[in-house]
């Protein structure tokens, strides 16, 4: 069993595929892997020329600008790692036994932890809640008001969901350094009297001013075939989508789908969370869906990442509400919350929300954007009287971004006959992450709950008997991530180690099947695949195209050992070390950027520690060089991968 070590390090363990004392590396023997036998086919050379055109890129080609991760998604990630707490989840077993406190609201107790120096408070700043916060200030009672009514919190579910602590606030509080009205960037004009009529396709695809890297459109690909890889019984249902680029635009250079890359998807908003904001917001049903010009001032949205420059377009409101504007995956805003104080006729609700704003809320502004996750229409039901227009909260919210998920296959090889004509098909997984709602029911993410939807609708149409390309069924996305790190440093030879949990298994199938289909390839892969349960959870099973007891070694924390991917790390310490000191060995790690991201990082540090007879700081300077050098490449889902990160599905 390890041990700590007196300075904290965890010790590898004493096995056969682990001899943490001795320091020459070697290539174990009893390690379940693949060795590739060399083959003779005539599509291996073409295989393996265009791999390598297809890892670089030109310069002049358009690039996918990074994408900041979604704070929904991120929180997500943290809760299911075991990290953080969610009050509304039941209890179960955790992974780490740290957790986000909320912050005291009495300010004698913030001064202890905020100090008098300032020097803390900018720690502070970081990990409450990203806006800036300053020192709280107390509420003092106005001494010319003789009535100090108190505020009367709202008597509906939605706010009681907020969970707020008020403290002392009444009606004659005095709030100092409240934030000013956001300005208004969007407007609405009529549209003129036009021959030709303006179309929406808001239920199929985004308007064309929708685009990820102008001129290219959003390319609305057809899906060809979908299947759930987990278990009735799974606690996350993941599913997997073929889906047809035959007729994808070609573009500039040596663009093209690549082994590791990843495609963007452009999600819209559940038709029912649109619905529901409308009549929130009390637009009128005729209206909804009129064609209008829209007028901004300035900015980028609603594009994706077009330029920053006044824009006047021809849209409808539903298409706004449908692809341009996020709904659920951020937390409130400061700016949002001074914009609904403006419009609440309530007294009560519209001193609660300036208290959000102001710097005697700060505490509770913090409690709001780390707690349970929430969403515009949740706050528009928790503060009734609060109806802004709609060019107001259109100025205030988040731009919808897409979500991004790596291929799970090699798309070089990846065809299906349809007639007498080939038809080119990309393959990849989707996690649906679930988490609770105000209502008591399950809230699903922005991307994943879409690509849940269009599944469903494809199954049922395959179990009762039809062709689910009849349907039409479509997913607006786009040749994205094609440069990432998983995609730049696959290489044809070399011996490599793939460690991934969950769907983050996913990138590595394609490797493996690239392996494959190349010739003269004698090096071994070895794979570590971290699952919940292997009765619910596994993907893929079957489905690697070798024998997988050669080349998987399958890790549950949940049933059979119960240890996590680093946990097999550990017990691997002789292949890591061996991969580490050789030429052109690789460790390839992709899932959860906190908890299992971290955990193997630190997994590894260990077996340095112990083979190369190290300390932690060596050992650590040791791991970035190989980082730099490419033989240690770790991909965190929640920066490309959208399986959906309150921190975006």
């Amino acid at each position: 069993m390890a041990h700590l070590h007196p300075e904290g390090h965890t010790c590898c363990p004493e096995t056969a595929t682990s001899h943490p004392h001795d320091p020459i590396p070697k290539e174990p023997e009893d390690v379940p892997r693949i060795i590739f036998p060399s083959i003779d086919t005539r599509q291996s050379s073409q295989s393996s020329a265009n791999s390598i055109n297809y890892t670089s890129s030109n310069p002049e080609s358009p690039q996918t600008p990074a994408t900041e991760p979604l704070v929904d998604d991120f929180l997500e990630e943290l809760k299911d790692e075991g990290i953080i707490e969610n009050v509304q989840d039941p209890p179960r077993e955790r992974r780490a036994s740290t957790s986000l406190k909320p912050i005291p609201s009495d300010p004698e107790e913030v001064k202890k932890i905020l100090g008098e120096s300032g020097s803390n408070a900018r720690l502070i700043d970081k990990a409450c809640c990203g806006e800036g916060c300053c020192k709280l200030q107390a509420l003092e009672e106005d001494p010319e008001s003789k009535n100090h009514l108190p505020v009367i919190a709202p008597d509906n579910a939605a706010f009681r969901s907020l969970d707020l602590r008020l403290g002392a606030l009444s009606l004659d509080s005095k709030l100092t350094k409240t934030l000013d009205l956001p300005p208004q960037v969007v407007t609405f004009v009529p549209l003129k009297d036009s021959i030709i009529p303006y179309e929406s396709c808001v239920h199929k695809q985004p308007p064309r001013f929708v685009t990820p890297h102008p001129p290219y459109e959003v390319f609305p690909a057809k899906v060809h075939h979908t299947r759930e890889l987990t278990k009735p019984g799974a606690e996350k249902k993941t599913y997997h989508f073929d889906l047809d680029v035959t007729d994808y635009p070609e573009e500039s250079g040596t663009v093209d789908f690549v082994v590791g890359g990843a495609v963007g998807v452009c999600a819209p908003n559940d038709g029912q969370v649109v619905d529901e904001l409308f009549d929130l917001l009390g637009v009128l049903r005729h209206v909804r869906d009129k064609p209008t010009v829209l007028k901004t001032t300035g900015g980028r949205w609603p594009t994706i990442w077009g330029d920053e420059m006044p824009r006047e377009l021809t849209t409808t409101r539903r298409e706004l509400l449908t692809w341009c504007s996020d709904l659920q995956s951020y937390p409130p805003t400061k700016p949002l919350l001074r914009l609904l104080a403006e419009f609440a006729d309530a007294p009560n609700e519209k001193k609660i929300l300036l208290y959000l704003s102001s710097a005697q809320g700060q505490a509770a502004f913090c409690d709001l954007r780390t707690g349970p996750h929430l969403t515009i229409t949740q706050l528009l039901h928790a503060f009734p009287s609060s109806r802004p227009p709609l060019p107001r909260l259109l100025s205030a919210l988040n731009t919808l971004m897409p979500r991004f998920y790596s291929l799970s296959q090699d798309p070089l090889i990846s065809r299906r006959r349809d007639g007498s004509q080939c038809r080119r098909l990309i393959e990849m997984a989707v996690t649906v992450h679930e988490t609770p709602n105000w209502r008591g029911g399950p809230r699903k993410g922005v991307g994943s709950g879409f690509l849940e939807r269009v599944a469903q609708k494809s199954i049922a149409a395959i179990e009762q008997g039809a062709d689910p390309l009849s349907l039409d069924l479509r997913v607006p996305m786009f040749r994205g991530l094609m440069a990432n790190p998983l995609a730049r440093q696959f290489c044809m030879d070399g011996p490599m180690m793939l460690v991934g949990s969950g769907v983050g298994i996913a990138p590595f199938r394609g490797f493996v099947h690239r392996r494959l289909m190349s010739e003269n390839v004698t090096n071994k892969v070895w794979v570590v695949q971290g699952i919940r349960d292997s009765l619910l959870d596994e993907i893929y099973s079957g489905d690697w195209g070798v024998e997988e007891d050669k080349i998987k070694t399958i890790v549950q924390s949940r049933g059979g050992t119960h240890q996590y991917v680093q946990d097999a790390v550990r017990h691997q310490a002789d292949l890591v070390w061996y991969l580490l000191n050789t030429l052109d060995g690789r460790i390839f790690v992709c899932g959860s950027q906190k908890g299992m991201g971290e955990g193997v990082e630190q997994a590894i540090v260990d077996v340095v520690i112990d083979k190369g007879n190290l300390n932690g700081e060596a050992a650590a300077a040791f791991l970035e060089g190989k980082k730099r050098e490419g033989q240690y490449i770790a991909v965190g889902l929640p920066l490309y991968v959208g399986i959906n990160s309150n921190f975006g599905c």
